[in-house]
């Protein structure tokens, strides 16, 4: 679950899954698709392709997402729409697909998202990790200004903005995966 304690890696780190009732291949073809986040995301509403073959290692999706005011709303977070840069790291069809944050330079950061698929029974299990090592540009300038009882408090409150955020991220996919593939 997430580390809540600033200054120990992983600094975030959250985790949900689901069963899922279509083969490995059929879920990977799905969330591979990052141009589709809008459909499960929590802030993600979607994106392109902007370099590469897309859903494959290297590729870069611009990602176009969104956040209510009133998310952790006493922390100095990007509020509305903003975008970002992501490389797919991982990619995998029918076992995983990863991608890291892009810095302002274009560096990949310690902010990984992955969806790790296995066979299960009849269907799949899909797991959808995020783990941040080091603190990246953006949390660094959000707690640049706090205090070690607010660091500790942003990170608990961000960590479990985060668990929230993948348990319906999950159940969302699952029903967008089994409105497509119903037998």
């Amino acid at each position: 679950m997430s580390e809540k304690v600033p200054g120990e890696s992983p600094l975030f780190r959250a985790a949900a899954d689901v069963h899922v009732d279509a083969t490995p291949l059929q879920v990977y073809s799905v969330v591979s698709d990052l141009g589709r986040s809008g459909d499960w995301s929590e802030e993600c509403v979607g994106g392109e392709w902007v370099e590469g073959e897309p859903a494959t290692v290297g590729a870069v999706f611009r990602g176009e997402n969104h956040r209510e005011k009133d998310v952790v709303a006493w922390a100095p977070v990007v509020r509305g729409s903003w975008s970002t840069r992501s490389e797919v790291i991982a990619a995998e069809p029918g076992v995983t697909f990863s991608w890291a944050i892009q810095d302002s330079a274009g560096r990949a950061q310690e902010s990984v998202w992955t969806f790790a698929i296995e066979p299960d029974g009849t269907g799949s299990r899909l797991i959808h990790h995020f783990r941040m090592g080091a603190a990246t540009e953006g949390i660094r300038g959000i707690t640049a200004e706090m205090d070690a009882e607010q660091k500790q408090k942003f990170f608990a409150d961000w960590g479990a903005k985060l668990e929230k955020d993948l348990a319906a991220t999950v159940k969302r996919i699952k029903d967008v995966i089994e409105g497509e593939f119903k037998s």
